[in-house]
């Protein structure tokens, strides 16, 4: 049979292969549609935690400028205190009323210790920004962990895939690209699926870490400065 012969006898094949993004999923090996159907999984769990995490970066923000507006308003820290302390807070208003119950509870025990005070002071408000930077970076070691593997368990995919391509090559005896095509466009939408999965979770990742070290730096600078006030009134008193 000559080229031409050859030819004409794979375009019947070649019409009939379907390469649709849902053909190529249902005549995947079942192994690679584990793999795509895990990535797929995986996408969907990124994007739910980016949602969340852009909801709760947003109300973080607003609940520190509430508070600072508060804070330098002029009004009494004592009233600010009652008024924060009767209520769950985080953030930065969680960091006052931990270092306030310290500073209320020293005098009310008739502490004297005016160094030991403000030691004390200081590391309820490291306590508390510690514990506000695990709850903003609740759930980032999922982005990490699909941004950095899901483009190897894709190539996992796709080296499986390719492995029974080149299987069905062999079995049929038939090497035309009509033949090869569909098995290898199966194979290559594995990789594809674990760029999808990988690509928004590095993206994210890298943008809500950004976002976690600012805010931590906004609650040490807030702590610096309330620890300047009552260190002043500690002197004062002493």
């Amino acid at each position: 049979m000559n080229p031409a012969e050859m030819a004409q006898s794979a375009l019947p094949v070649a019409a009939s292969a379907d390469v649709s993004l849902i053909a190529l999923f249902w005549q995947a090996h079942w192994i690679v549609k584990g793999v795509m159907l895990g990535l797929l999984g995986c996408s969907v769990w990124v994007w739910a935690i980016a949602i969340d995490k852009i909801f709760l970066f947003a109300r973080t923000r607003r609940s520190m400028d509430r508070f600072e507006q508060a804070f330098w308003s002029g009004e009494s820290i004592e009233e600010l205190y009652r008024t924060l302390s009767a209520k769950p807070t985080h953030s930065m208003a969680a960091c006052f009323v931990a270092a306030m119950r310290e500073w209320k509870r020293s005098f009310e025990n008739q502490a004297r210790s005016v160094a030991g005070l403000q030691m004390r002071i200081d590391k309820v408000m490291n306590v508390s920004i510690a514990r506000e930077v695990e709850r903003l970076e609740r759930r980032l070691l999922v982005l990490a962990t699909v941004g950095s593997a899901g483009p190897f368990v894709g190539l996992f995919g796709t080296v499986w895939g390719i492995m029974s391509s080149f299987q069905s090559i062999a079995a049929s005896k038939n090497t035309s690209l009509a033949v090869v095509a569909p098995g290898i466009a199966e194979a290559l939408f594995a990789t594809a699926v674990g760029l999808i999965a990988a690509i928004p979770a590095t993206i994210f990742y890298n943008k809500f870490t950004s976002e976690v070290n600012r805010q931590a730096q906004r609650l040490e600078g807030f702590a610096d400065e309330f620890s300047a006030i009552l260190s002043r009134q500690i002197d004062e008193r002493g």
